[in-house]
Formats: structure tokens, sequence, C-alpha cells
């Protein structure tokens, strides 16, 4: 990036960023706080079902002083965890949202009670005061964590404990409100307007909060949720997270006798058949833009609601996701272009990846999201981290954290990333896809022009997906455009996971073992299948390593590969 439009596009990215800090800086010199804080919580009148699963044998690990969150862990030994620093971001983000409380509440005993009272007025007495400055999604988490599991945190806790944590809860409701004052980015505004619609349901004395923040509630739903169920950042995470707040919203309406607002109601009605799309058979999401390690209890809690009996969504043509199934074999592919800049801080340049599943065990995988760290999130938003054709090795997509961009300045690239975040500055534009049914297989056509720019080159993909024998057929297809004729090479990798075995055989095809016994088979023509290192970053105990298939070749005109995936 830096050449031409993109240059352009990030002056005006910069200079758009440089007018609304200035707005937001008037916003808070002309802002009239007495608005903000004239409301006062007085009581608590209903505590929100929480729908995430609890553990209570991690009651007993908080206990002793051991707190794992994303992937890291801190021993505290007898002290407070908000006197250590954060052994990392995400880390921090999760101690700071209150939701291991669930755990000390499934817990059920009055030492997981008196030990939750002392982690919450441990924060309410500013113990990690330089932490607390959370940003609004935390902040949003945190709001509605007090506000779910405050039967645990109060039973048994005398008046004094009880004012204070009223206090509490109001002055994150006010914050939360002058965050969305200023100019939040859609997601952490939807995640605000939530928690504040929670709030105004659940708390005596605020009743002007929750008229405001259903208000903004309504906006951002039919902003943010597309018509096909899925979420304007593409992001299965966000979405799968977003229901489990919004389905005991909706019911937390109809237990203070309210109607909830048509627009909570259509969402989570198109939300949950966009889900299922992306459900594999081993009751996880797909690994696409953002989505990692799955709560397999989670997901299986939210399928429950959807009871609508209508025939299940094969393609989201919207949200830029497709389906095909056969039998016990579900294929689920990216078939979309990036979001908006401003909801793709997690976005992957994945077009036109796929993955493939038999039963509950996965062949082909997408590496999908770490639980954290910068450079390893970073790779796995690659194109490399996918299971698709990369030109170049270089990204479909490019983003702003590539080091290629700091010709703008580094105090002004820092700047603007933190404003920002690691954006998606360019990408594929509107894909097109062709669905049909072709002798009783299922044929699904896709292609994207992410490289044409650079590269002069367009990637074309069609899978057919048959039955008797299963097997999935692929073609990708490399066609120039313009008058760029240098050869480019070309890697079409298929991810496996780590429960595969691959085997070269001596005709040139690979046998592809899986736990549960069944042998699959891939073969390719126009290129050499290689079997090569990769990492699978969505393990349930983290990255581990793995192996990829890999054809490589050289594109300076039109070029056609073909490829196999049957059951033997």
């Amino acid at each position: 990036m830096g050449r031409g439009p993109e240059r352009w596009q990030l002056y005006r990215l910069l200079g758009h960023e440089i007018v609304r800090a200035v707005r937001e800086r008037t916003a808070r010199l002309t802002a009239r706080p007495e608005i903000l804080t004239r409301a006062r919580v007085t009581a608590l009148v209903i505590a929100p079902h929480d729908l995430r699963t609890s553990d209570a044998s991690l009651a007993d690990d908080i206990y002793s002083g051991l707190f794992v969150f994303a992937g890291r862990s801190l021993i505290v030994s007898g002290r407070s965890p908000f006197d250590y620093d954060p052994p990392s971001p995400e880390w921090a983000d999760a101690l700071y949202g209150f939701g291991w409380l669930r755990h000390l509440r499934a817990a059920d005993t009055a030492l997981a009670r008196a030990n939750a009272r002392a982690f919450v007025s441990d924060f309410m007495n500013g113990r990690g005061e330089a932490a607390r400055a959370s940003p609004v999604p935390v902040a949003s988490r945190r709001l509605i964590s007090f506000l779910c599991q405050s039967p645990l945190v109060l039973e048994g806790a005398d008046h004094a404990f009880y004012q204070a944590f009223l206090k509490a809860v109001g002055k994150g409701a006010r914050e939360l409100e002058r965050s969305l004052r200023r100019s939040a980015p859609p997601q952490s505004r939807l995640l605000a307007a939530v928690a504040l619609t929670y709030a105004g349901l659940c708390c005596e004395g605020i009743e002007p909060i929750l008229r405001r923040a259903t208000r903004i509630l309504v906006r951002e739903l039919d902003t943010q949720i597309l018509p096909d169920g899925g979420h304007r950042s593409r992001d299965p995470r966000f979405a799968m997270e977003l229901l489990l707040d919004l389905l005991p919203l909706r019911q937390s309406f109809l237990s203070r006798s309210v109607d909830p607002p048509e627009a909570l109601l259509r969402a989570v009605d198109r939300m949950l058949p966009a889900l299922r799309l992306l459900r594999h058979g081993d009751a996880s999401l797909s690994h696409f833009n953002g989505m990692g390690v799955t709560a397999a209890d989670h997901l299986a809690t939210l399928l429950v609601y959807d009871g609508s009996g209508t025939e299940p969504l094969m393609y989201a043509s919207h949200s830029g996701y497709a389906r095909m199934e056969t039998g016990r074999v579900v294929m689920v592919c990216d078939v979309g272009a990036p979001p908006p800049m401003d909801q793709s801080r997690e976005a992957a340049a994945g077009c036109l990846s796929f993955e493939l599943t038999s039963g509950a065990q996965r062949i082909v995988v997408n590496c999908g999201a770490p639980a954290g760290g910068g450079e390893l999130r970073r790779a796995a938003r690659s194109t490399a981290a996918h299971s698709t054709a990369t030109v170049a090795d270089t990204s479909s997509c490019r983003f702003l954290d590539e080091p290629e961009d700091w010709w703008i300045g580094r105090l002004a690239a820092r700047w603007l990333l933190a404003r920002r975040g690691p954006v998606v500055m360019r990408g594929p534009g509107p894909v097109a896809v062709e669905r049909r049914t072709e002798n009783g297989a299922s044929v699904l056509a896709a292609r994207h022009d992410g490289y044409v720019a650079e590269f002069g080159i367009l990637h074309e993909r069609r899978w057919r997906l048959s039955s008797g024998p299963v097997r999935l057929d692929g073609e990708d297809a490399f066609r120039r455009e313009g008058k760029r004729a240098r050869p480019q090479p070309v890697a079409v990798r298929f991810h496996l996971h780590t429960a595969v075995a691959a085997q070269p055989q001596e005709d040139g095809s690979v046998t592809l073992g899986l736990s549960t016994g069944e042998r699959w088979r891939f073969s390719a023509e126009g290129a050499t299948p290689t079997i090569e290192e990769s990492i699978y970053f969505a393990g349930v105990v983290g990255a581990r390593r793995t192996a990829q298939i890999v054809l490589h070749l050289s594109v300076d005109e039109d070029a056609l590969m073909r490829w196999r995936i049957e059951q033997v």
C-alpha cells in the first residue's frame, strides 16, 4: 500500500479522523454534564438471565488466585488481580468485563458470594485505577455482568455495599451514555446501547436513560443487522456474542411488562438462521473474519431458540456466506467482500476460502483467530491463513497496520491506528456468485478481483458437492486482466485440521486419515500437491501445529486448476 489511489485513501482517512477528533473535543467541552448526572439508580428490580454457561470448578481456581483469560494466566498469591499488570490486553478486557463472575455464581456457596463481593469492592474502591479507563465494549460488558450477577454479589451484603453497588451501576451507565455522545465505532455503539437498555430495565430511577438507549438500540440494530441476519462486520463471533445478550434483553422487556422494540424482535429472528448456516457438525462455527474457538455450549443454547421450522438458510447474500451439504458432509465458504472500513477491525482476507466437515470431524479448515497476540492475529487475517488462493504471497486485502503504510509518518500512523484499529483499507469488490443444481449435485461458483489492481489476476473458484460417492470437486481459474503479463507465483492452500493425517501417495494424490476412521483422498490436475506445515489458531487448547496441502503454479496467462476431495 501507499501508492496511487491507496495513498489518497489514507490521506482522506487521516483527514476524516482529525475532523472527528476535533468534533469529539468540542462536544466534550460544550457538553452539559447535569443532563447526564440528573438520574440516580435507586433500586434494582430484576436481574437478567445470563445465557452463557458457567463452570463451578473455575470458582475454585479463582478462589486460589488463578485467573485464566484469553489463553493467558496470572496467579495473584492472595492479592487482588487488579493490583497486577495484565499479561495481555485481551486478558485485561476479560478481567474488567467481569463475565467470570458467572463461575462464582455457579458454585452457589457463601464463600463464592463473599469472594465475588470482595472483587467487586476492589474495583469500586479504585484498585487498578490505571486500567479502569476501559474501552466502550469492556465497560458495556461490565455493566451487563454487574446486572446479571447482582443476585450473587448482593446476597448477604450489607446496606453500605448495596448503596455503593447501585452507585457503581449508575456511574457505569452514565459513562457509557457519555461515550455514546462521542463518535464511538459502530460495534461499540451497539454494545453500549444494549448495556444501557439493560440498565434502564433493571434499575429504578434512570428511566430517561432507558428511553434514550432504546432509541439508539433500534437505530443500531436496523443499521448493523443485515437482511439475511448477518452482522455488518461479517464476524460470526461478534454475532454469537450479541445474540447471547439480545435474547435475555428481549425477555427483560417482557419481565417489566414492556413491549420489546420491533427492531429487536426482527434482529433475533434473522440472526439465528444465519448462525446455523455457519455451523459445522462438530457444533462449532466456521473460522471466518475473526472467529476463533467456538463455545459449543453457547452456540447450542442459542440454536435452541431457532424454532422457526422454515427451510434452512443456505446462502446469505448480504453477509457473503454460502453452505452446501449432502448427508453428513458440510461445506461452508466465504463469498463476500470485506465489510465497511469502520466494521473491519477483525475482518480477514479470506475471500473464496472454505471449510469442509464430515460429521463431527473437520477436514479442511481456515487457521482461525487466536485468542490474543498482535502478530499472531495479523498472521491469522492474511489470505495465506485461509483455504483459498494467494498470489505472490500477498493478501487479497490490505490492512492499515501493514509496515508500508508508515510513509504517512510514525506518529500520525500510530494515532490513526489507535483511533481506527487495524482496519481493512482495500479488498475485493462485490463478489459475483452463482448457485445451481447439476445432475443432483450442488454447484457454487464465485470470483473476486482482490488481485486485479496489483497483479492483474482475477480469481474464480467453483465447487461441486455430490453424493454417491461423496466428493467435492473444485476448480480454481486465474484470468489475466489488463496488460500486466509478468508471471506471478500462486499458491492454492488447503489447511487441514489437527486431527487429519496427510500421507502422500505415489500417484501424486494425498490420503487423508480422519480420527473417526474415515479415509479421504485429495488429488489435483495442473499442479502436484505438496504437504507443508501450518498452524491451527482456533484449537480449544490454543494454537497447534498442523499440515496444509498446497498447489503451486506460476500464472503468466489464463490458468485453470482442478482438484478433488473424495471419500474412499
